[in-house]
């Protein structure tokens, strides 16, 4: 549930400020929308050998280039005018590292949007979609949270994401030891197998972004870095 004790962002004397705070929670959600998309779209490009929607995905990642610098800007604006403190300013600062890990997300959907490139023009690899599906599918959920999480400030959710990144790193690991077996037992399907597992490393790599927008979530409503900090002593903080 939302932190109403802490919910007070865009709750202002000067309305002028709580337009400007709360455009940059829309454009934030906005690219948020927009990066969850280009993993969605690439992913099912890859799995459907389509090689037109992974070029799509891979000219998309300059608008998602743009969204970021011109988020960046706004947030730096509002520091330099209004000069905010305390739980303000913690939401102008997460949102710039926030938009960071955001642009990663787009970095990760553009990599995997090149191999489905590369594999429609060799063919399909002869296993490890499964494994794309499925961590795609759990990555792409935890994004989504982490999302919905920010928009309602929302730290138990956020917590509960952190949780879910040690599940993908193992799904993760578990896939690519299989891959790494049939590998070995079948060396001809060697470059292609390891498109699949460039892939399902960049799937692990959006876990861990979805992951960093949770920690910063608590930031936002609980005031304490959890960054690099055991799951359960953030459990302790989003408590308090």
């Amino acid at each position: 549930m939302t932190d109403k004790k802490d919910d007070v962002y865009g709750d202002h004397i000067s309305h002028k400020f709580n337009d400007e705070l709360m455009d940059l929670k829309s454009e934030f959600l906005k690219m948020g929308g927009m990066v969850e998309s280009q993993v969605e779209r690439a992913i099912h490009a890859l799995v459907e050998n389509d090689g037109h929607l992974a070029d799509e995905v891979r000219a998309g990642d300059k608008k998602v280039d743009r969204m970021e610098m011109d988020i960046d800007e706004e947030a730096t604006l509002i520091i330099a005018r209004r000069q905010p403190t305390a739980r303000d300013l913690r939401l102008v600062i997460s949102v710039i590292k926030m938009v960071a890990d955001l642009e990663r997300v787009g970095d990760e959907a553009k990599k995997i949007a090149k191999f489905a490139i590369k594999l429609s023009e060799e063919g399909q690899a002869p296993r490890g979609y499964v494994e794309v599906r499925h961590i795609g599918d759990h990555v792409l959920s935890m994004l989504r949270d982490a999302l919905d999480a920010f928009a309602r400030l929302d730290s138990e959710q956020a917590l509960r994401i952190m949780k879910e990144d040690k599940r993908v790193d193992e799904e993760y690991q578990a896939a690519t030891r299989s891959l790494l077996t049939f590998m070995m037992e079948d060396t001809r399907n060697i470059s292609r197998c390891m498109s699949v597992m460039w892939v399902l490393r960049a799937l692990e790599r959006v876990g861990d972004h979805a992951c960093n927008i949770a920690e910063n979530v608590i930031f936002m409503v609980k005031g304490e870095d959890v960054r690099h900090t055991p799951v359960e002593e953030a459990e302790k903080v989003v408590g308090r």
